[in-house]
């Protein structure tokens, strides 16, 4: 008969560890704020798969610019874009209005987008960063 408290102990441990499964964490729900904010603002261009217009927009989806321009991908979406990139060993020399997105808006945007079309960055961007870039 002890067997059986014992087992509805574990049993009970186990089901409050399941709780762990389910919790979002932080990066998580800023790239579910920013896949709504790209909807909003940036698919018209970049289109829904973050593929861009050749010659035109540049790509989002796998870009190699992104990771490793930052805080210019950052001040892009912050104050707009203008002259010449290389993104992906092709050359874009367009103009992006700025969006007039909040800190956070734009720090959520970029975690979607740093999380999406075979990008992957670990390294949250926080409205704080944001925040510390200037014009």
């Amino acid at each position: 008969m002890k067997v059986i408290p014992i087992l509805l102990l574990i049993l009970i441990s186990n089901l409050t560890d399941l709780s762990n499964y389910t919790q979002t964490t932080p990066l998580k729900e800023s790239i579910s704020r920013g896949s709504v904010i790209y909807e909003d603002f940036c698919m018209q261009c970049h289109s829904p798969d973050g593929k861009g217009v050749e010659h035109v927009f540049p790509p989002l989806a796998n870009s190699d610019f992104l990771l490793q321009n930052r805080a210019l991908s950052i001040k892009g979406i912050k104050y707009g874009q203008k002259g010449e990139i290389s993104v992906n060993g092709k050359t874009y020399n367009g103009f992006m209005q700025p969006m007039g997105l909040d800190n956070e808006e734009i720090a959520d945007v970029m975690n979607y987008i740093n999380n999406s079309w075979g990008n992957k960055s670990e390294n949250m961007v926080t409205e704080e960063e944001v925040a510390a870039i200037k014009k």
